[in-house]
C-alpha cells in the first residue's frame, strides 16, 4: 500500500516556519518524506539548513509535476538533540507514514534507534545519517543509506593531505568519548599507512579546563599539524583552546563543524586557516552542474538567502537521491520496501558531478575534499 498523506495532515505536521512552499490540490496523493532532527538546540543550524535544502529540492521537483506524477510532501519534527527525543518523535513520525526520513542528526539519536530496533518495528527508509561514524555504519541496518563520506574517509583524507604538505609531526586532540577514541584509532591507522615518523594523540574531556590542559600537552609535542576529533562543539572548542595555547600550526576538523560556528568559538583569527573536511562539493561554486542546479533551487525557494552552506546542499541531495531512486523504480507502488529495492538497483546516480551508487552496499559516496576557513569566516575550496 503506498505511503501517502493528505495535504491537511501535512499542514499540521510541518515544523513552525519550515512549511513546504510547494502546495498541492485537495485530494491529490503525495509521496511523504520526513525529517526528525535538532531544530532548537545545538547543533543548530545544521538541521534547519538541511531542512532548507530539502525544501528547495521538493519545490523544484513539484514545480515540474513531482515524481512519477505524484507530489512530494514533507514534514519536520524536533528531537531536541537527544536519543530520547528522537525515539519520541520517530513514533509520531511513523503515524504520518513516510517512505523515508531524511538526514537525522546525532550519535545519541542514531545509537538509540539501533538499540531499540526501531527500524525492525517500523516500515521506513533512513536516508543519510549524520554523523558518519563507523559504529553507525558497521553493521548498520539494511534500510539505512548514506550519501556522505564517513569519518574514516574524512580522517584518511586529512592525514594524507597533511603528508602531502610535508608534515612529519602530527598530533590528534580527541574527545574522551567513542566518537573521539574511534576517530583517533582511525587516524593512527591512516598515519601508519602514510608512514608518519611522529604521530601522537592527546585525550581530553570537553570542559574548558580539560581542553586547556590538553592543548598545552599538544603544544609540547611541537606538531606541524593537529587534527581535532569529537562532537562538533568539542572540535570548535578544541580549536579555540589550541589557538589560545599558542598552537599556530595547521589545524583540521571533520565536516560537522560549520565555519560560522568555528568563528564564534575561536574568533576570526583563531578560525582562519583551519581545514574542514568537506563531504560535498562547494555549495557556492559554479563549475559543476549540481552546483548550478542546487543554487537555482535555493534561489527559488529561499530568495533572501545569499550564501549557501554544505548542509544546505546535503539536504538537497538527500531528497534528490530518494526521488531519483523512485523515478528509476520498476515497482508500481511507492513504499519503503520498493524504495529500498530501488536504491540498491538504481546503479550509479550522477547528479551533475556528485555521484551516488548503492550497488555494493549502503554507503553511496566516499567523496571528500578539504576546505579552508577564510578571514571572512567562509570556506575556500
Amino acid at each position: 500500500m503506498p505511503r501517502y498523506a493528505s495535504v491537511s495532515s501535512l499542514a499540521r505536521a510541518v515544523l513552525l516556519s519550515f512549511a513546504l512552499a510547494a502546495g498541492t490540490t485537495a485530494g491529490a496523493q503525495e509521496i511523504t518524506l520526513g525529517q526528525v532532527g535538532p531544530f532548537t538546540v545545538i547543533p543548530v543550524p545544521d538541521a534547519p539548513e538541511i531542512n532548507a535544502g530539502i525544501q528547495a529540492y521538493l519545490k523544484q521537483a513539484n514545480a515540474t509535476g513531482g515524481v512519477r506524477g505524484s507530489k512530494l510532501g514533507f514534514f519536520s519534527m524536533d528531537d531536541r538533540y537527544s536519543g530520547e527525543g528522537f525515539v519520541e518523535q520517530f513514533g509520531k513520525a511513523m503515524e504520518k507514514r513516510p517512505v523515508a526520513l531524511l538526514s537525522p542528526i546525532g550519535s545519541a539519536a542514531m545509537s538509540e534507534m539501533y538499540k531499540q530496533k526501531l527500524l525492525d518495528k517500523s516500515d521506513v527508509v533512513i536516508m543519510n545519517v549524520i554523523p558518519g561514524a563507523e559504529s553507525l555504519r558497521n553493521p548498520g541496518h539494511p534500510r539505512v543509506f548514506h550519501i556522505r563520506a564517513g569519518d574514516r574517509q574524512q580522517i584518511e583524507k586529512i592525514v594524507h593531505h597533511a603528508k602531502t604538505l610535508g608534515t612529519t609531526r602530527m598530533a590528534v586532540l580527541y574527545q574522551d568519548l567513542v566518537i573521539g577514541t574511534s576517530g583517533f584509532a582511525m587516524a593512527e591507522q591512516a598515519a601508519k599507512a602514510e608512514g608518519f615518523p611522529q604521530f601522537n594523540g592527546v585525550k581530553s574531556a570537553p570542559d574548558a579546563a580539560g581542553l586547556a590542559a590538553a592543548a598545552e600537552q599538544v603544544k609540547k609535542l611541537e606538531p606541524q599539524a593537529v587534527l581535532v576529533v569529537g562532537a562538533p562543539r568539542f572540535m570548535g572548542d578544541g580549536v579555540a583552546a589550541l589557538r589560545k595555547a599558542g598552537v599556530s600550526q595547521s589545524l583540521f576538523v571533520l565536516s560537522y563543524v560549520p565555519a560560522g560556528m568555528l568563528v564564534k568559538l575561536a574568533g576570526p583569527e583563531g578560525a582562519r586557516g583551519v581545514g574542514i573536511a568537506q563531504t560535498f562539493p562547494n555549495p557556492n561554486g559554479i563549475t559543476l552542474p549540481i552546483q548550478r542546479e542546487f543554487q537555482a533551487a535555493m534561489k527559488a525557494a529561499h530568495p533572501d538567502l545569499k550564501n549557501y552552506t554544505p548542509f544546505h546542499l546535503e539536504g538537497y541531495l538527500s531528497a534528490r537521491t530518494v526521488a531519483e531512486a523512485i523515478k528509476r523504480s520498476k515497482d508500481k507502488d511507492v513504499t519503503p520496501a520498493t524504495l529500498e529495492k530501488a536504491l540498491r538497483t538504481a546503479g550509479e546516480m550522477d547528479f551533475g558531478g556528485y555521484r551516488v551508487d548503492f550497488t555494493k552496499g549502503n554507503v553511496g559516496s566516499s567523496w571528500v575534499d578539504i576546505g579552508v576557513v577564510t578571514a571572512e569566516g567562509k570556506i575556500r575550496y
